[in-house]
């Protein structure tokens, strides 16, 4: 275990949350992320005092179609270890992708994904 964070050995470990932010294709003008969005279950959505709001947020509303979404698997593994969406997509113009913002609390993390996050973990 000696790759493993101190938290996850059942000592204290400084920080509370683990946050990152997911980036979805938009090669197809944005339809899959805007599905994808709206298909998030209420559970798969952060609580109110994490909501963030994106300068460049994308319209998914106006995008979405109602088909089946693919889920990136960066996005699916977090959303399975047990991350919260932190708010609306932001649309990133540099790289031509909706931005997904995602809060892991430790409190929440689902050992069972450890070694997807961990170092040395097995």
């Amino acid at each position: 275990m000696d790759g493993w964070p101190r938290w996850y050995r059942g000592e204290p470990w400084p920080r509370k949350h683990l946050i990152g932010c997911a980036p979805i294709g938009m090669a197809d003008g944005g339809h899959n992320a805007a599905n994808l969005f709206q298909q998030l279950s209420p559970a798969q959505i952060g609580p109110s005092d994490f909501r963030v709001h994106p300068f460049d947020r994308l319209p998914y509303e106006r995008l979405a179609n109602g088909l089946p979404a693919l889920m990136p698997p960066v996005i699916k593994g977090y959303l399975r270890a047990g991350a919260w969406v932190c708010g609306d997509l932001a649309w990133n113009p540099d790289f031509n992708t909706a931005d997904m913002l995602l809060l892991l609390p430790v409190s929440r993390f689902n050992t069972r994904y450890a070694r997807h996050f961990v170092k040395g973990a097995t």
